[in-house]
């Protein structure tokens, strides 16, 4: 038995050398507010998904959101928005992700240059919205455009000829103008669009739907006007929205960022429509049928 005592002493004494370099990495974690934890990665993460350009696809954010719900390394997530908006059913495909990961961890939102339209609709979802006070967003609306080339077909001799199984089959036909009935039933749907719009951002911001219809007449706000009506809720940049989530998150000074970026459109795309907005060419858009989307201006 005597034989085993400098064995027994040794594992004590390491035990207690575990200990003390596990409260020094402790004290020094707090000393230098958190930057220690984070360069050894051990203070948990706050996560950045970038949703930019028009929004035409809801799957890569979606995915990449459903992944930071089941990392248990990211403690905050931070959705940074540079988009004009885009199609109705990706946007809300994105705002109903966002809803369901904050269940389980704290989800803010970044405005960058703009997030007006569809870009705002998937803030809304967020606990915490954060702007630049330059930031374009609001313009709570629907959108839909259509053109009629009916004459200029007429003047190169094109004649169209429809074959159609239902009166309004070919409603919105870029080769004869709307009726009445049309135009009253594309309207019928944009309203109804339009109410969801306002209830989702009711409900994401806690605020009365009516006093969200009095705000949604498609009309933009910088950032700093944003904050003032409670679409917005602090100003500042990205770093303030990952310092908010890492806060949020529960994480003890500086957090560690890792940026889950969605997959990108080709280049091409993104140089023919994503880009084109801020040029002021912007209705070269492709069509994207019934759009929460904000066309410009786009100041400089």
């Amino acid at each position: 038995m005597a034989a085993r005592h400098p064995i027994a002493r040794g594992l004590a004494a390491l035990c207690i050398i575990v200990v003390l370099i596990f409260i020094g990495v402790l004290g020094l974690t707090y000393g230098t507010r958190g930057r220690l934890s984070a360069a050894l990665g051990i203070g948990g993460k706050v996560a950045v998904v970038e949703v930019s350009g028009v929004i035409t696809d809801s799957e890569d954010v979606v995915e990449a959101l459903k992944t930071l719900e089941d990392a248990p390394s990211v403690k905050a997530v931070v959705i940074r928005v540079d988009s004009p908006g885009g199609g109705v059913a990706p946007s809300q495909e994105i705002y109903d992700a966002i809803t369901k990961l904050r269940a389980s961890k704290p989800v803010v939102a970044s405005l960058g240059g703009v997030a007006a339209s569809g870009g705002y609709y998937i803030a809304s979802a967020c606990d915490a919205i954060v702007a630049n006070p330059g930031t374009i967003t609001g313009s709570i609306g629907v959108i839909m455009e259509m053109g009629n080339v009916q004459e200029l077909l007429q003047k190169i001799g094109i004649q169209p000829e429809v074959l159609k199984s239902g009166e309004y089959k070919d409603m919105g036909s870029f080769t004869r103008p709307l009726t009445d009935q049309e135009r009253a039933l594309f309207q019928q749907m944009l309203d109804s669009v339009h109410t969801q719009f306002i209830n989702a951002v009711a409900t994401g911001r806690k605020m009365d739907p009516a006093k969200i219809r009095q705000l949604a007449d498609g009309r933009i706000y910088s950032g700093e006007q944003a904050k003032a009506i409670g679409l917005v809720d602090d100003l500042g940049g990205l770093r303030d929205a990952i310092t908010l989530a890492g806060s949020r998150g529960g994480i003890a000074g500086e957090p560690t960022v890792s940026h889950a970026t969605p997959g990108k459109e080709p280049w091409w795309w993104r140089m023919l429509f994503n880009n084109l907005a801020p040029s002021g060419w912007f209705p070269l858009r492709p069509m994207l049928g019934l759009q929460l989307l904000y066309g410009g201006p786009f100041p400089r």
